[in-house]
This record gives structure tokens, C-alpha cells and sequence, in this order.
């Protein structure tokens, strides 16, 4: 497995890998000063060529991961942390990680390049599109739909059979009582929209 990216992400990613017996061969980041990440080397964008080996893209940002995404011309792996619980009929897209003490529970879809992150919950029939992020501690109850790109933050909930657009910010600790529009910034409980991203 190859990662793009050498940051504090990147070092989750290589406890789930290692956890899963992944052989990891080093990582790619485009900062000249990092040489190293833990014990695996760090080779910089122009030195990198892609050959049979997946890759992860290891950058939390999600405009990142997406640009990164659609410019490589990649096999691209996935992780999913042993501690982390799945039910049955889970789909798990290319590029996606899935982090510690995370639960996807019966008949969810997880898109490409998703981070369910450390102790989410995604309950039953709910659906995450490509490059979304659900943060650490964050719930999606029962048949909810995340749009592309959008950032569930931290300890948020999403109560059951709601739809939240695409590239939308959801804050930490957000409860969300209603649909949520494409882009819309959302904060508090109940949740309110102060913003929307550009």
C-alpha cells in the first residue's frame, strides 16, 4: 500500500494497515522537509510513479482528497480498523478508511474516499457519498443521506430519514432536525444554517 499524504492522518491510517498486516511501502507528500513518517520513508510528488500497488489518499481535507483523486491514475485500497463494527450487506468504497471503534451497521453504502472516523456511528440503510467525512463521535441514525464532500463534524447528530446536500459543514456537536441544502454551513441545536461554503 502506497499513502498519499504524510500527516497526522496518515499515522491512523498506518496503525489500521499495520493492525490489518498490510504491507505499506512508503508514503508521498509533497512538503520537501518531511523525509520520513514513523518508520516508513517519504518521497515527494515528482519522484512519485504509480505501479501495480494500491494507494490511500491519507489527507483529511476532502477538496484535497478529491482534487488527489481524480489526477491519479490509481488502484486505489482501503482500511478498515479491526475494532471498528460492520453489519451485514455494508458497501465500503475505494479509497475509503474506516477508523476505530467506528459501527456501520446493516445495509449502509459508503462511497470512494469516505473517512468514517474514530467512534462514528452510521445506523442502518443510511448512505455517504464519495469523499464525505464523518467525524469522530459523530451519528447518522437510521436512512439518512450525506452528499458528497460534506463534513459531519465532531459528536454531530443527524437524526433518521434526513438528506444533507453536497460539500456541506456540518459543526461539532450540531444536532440536525431537518434537510440541510448543498453547501449550507449548519451549527447548533437544533441545527440553524449561518452560511453557506464557496
Amino acid at each position: 500500500m502506497i499513502l498519499f499524504g504524510a500527516s497526522g492522518h496518515a499515522k491512523v491510517i498506518i496503525d489500521i494497515l499495520e493492525k490489518q498486516n498490510v504491507d505499506i511501502g512508503y508514503l508521498v507528500d509533497a512538503n520537501p522537509e518531511i523525509e520520513s513518517l514513523q518508520s516508513y520513508n517519504v518521497i515527494h510528488d515528482s519522484d512519485f510513479s504509480i505501479g501495480s500497488e494500491d494507494v490511500i489518499i491519507s489527507i483529511g481535507s476532502n477538496k484535497i482528497r478529491k482534487r488527489i483523486a481524480e489526477k491519479l491514475s490509481a488502484k486505489f485500497g482501503w482500511a478498515v480498523h479491526p475494532n471498528a463494527t460492520l453489519g451485514d450487506d455494508v458497501s465500503i468504497g475505494q479509497g475509503t478508511v474506516v477508523m476505530a471503534g467506528s459501527t456501520i451497521n446493516s445495509s449502509v453504502d459508503i462511497g470512494n474516499h469516505v473517512i468514517i472516523n474514530t467512534s462514528a456511528c452510521v445506523d442502518h440503510d443510511c448512505k455517504v457519498d464519495d469523499y464525505a467525512h464523518i467525524s469522530p463521535g459523530a451519528i447518522l441514525c437510521g436512512t439518512v443521506h450525506v452528499g458528497e464532500g460534506t463534513h459531519v463534524g465532531a459528536g454531530a447528530t443527524v437524526i433518521p430519514n434526513l438528506s444533507i446536500g453536497k460539500w456541506v459543514t456540518i459543526g461539532a456537536g450540531a444536532v440536525i432536525i431537518e434537510d440541510v441544502p448543498d453547501g449550507a454551513i449548519v451549527v447548533g441545536n437544533p441545527g440553524k444554517i449561518i452560511d453557506y461554503n464557496d
